[in-house]
């Protein structure tokens, strides 16, 4: 039976700190839901009711878009190991773009990623634990390195021509704010 609390706690945040893949989930107010995969080393526990997550560039930006519209966002870890367990975090978020003052302070938290998009500041309302029994155990086996080759293909200008061609609205046409704060 799942449990639910109000914050993270110590346990949930070495949980968090080991799993190489998280999920996101989103939804505008109408339209479509998405779902995202997540990997590298791109959130932290900032405290125990608040994440940020480095968005990666991609090939859509539902997540901004969903946000702008309505805020609400899961995040979803699973162990794949040994001991099962399933963490939700239900929570608020807010996209925070380079163009922002916030932006400078929170992206050292993380290093160097030529194609990080966006920051998603996620606070958090509730946190679920349950048993994880069905999740098969698997191994990891290692990072992709295709994101960094594709981003040193493209160069800045070519991100940003591409972020306009793919990101700046989501599949239902919601606007993403990622070349203009409009």
């Amino acid at each position: 039976m799942a449990s639910i609390y109000q914050s993270l706690t110590d346990e949930d945040r070495h949980f968090i700190s080991q799993q190489p893949l998280f999920f996101v989930a989103t939804a505008a107010s109408e339209g479509s839901i998405n779902l995202s995969p997540k990997g590298r080393d791109t959130l932290r526990v900032m405290s125990d009711d608040r994440v940020v997550w480095m968005n990666l560039t991609g090939s859509g930006n539902e997540t901004a878009a969903h946000l702008r519209d309505d805020g609400r966002i899961t995040l979803m870890f699973c162990s794949f190991g040994e001991r099962p367990l399933i963490l939700r975090l239900y929570a608020e978020g807010r996209v925070i773009h380079p163009r922002d003052a916030e932006w400078q302070a929170l992206v050292a938290e993380f290093g160097e990623y030529p194609s990080a998009r966006q920051l998603i500041d996620c606070k958090i309302s509730s946190v679920q634990r349950s048993c994880g029994f069905g999740v098969p155990l698997m191994e990891y086996q290692g990072v992709r390195p295709n994101i960094e080759a594709w981003v040193a293909r493209q160069g800045d200008e070519g991100i940003r021509r591409y972020w306009a061609e793919k990101n700046q609205y989501s599949i239902d046409g919601l606007p993403t704010h990622i070349l203009q704060d409009s």
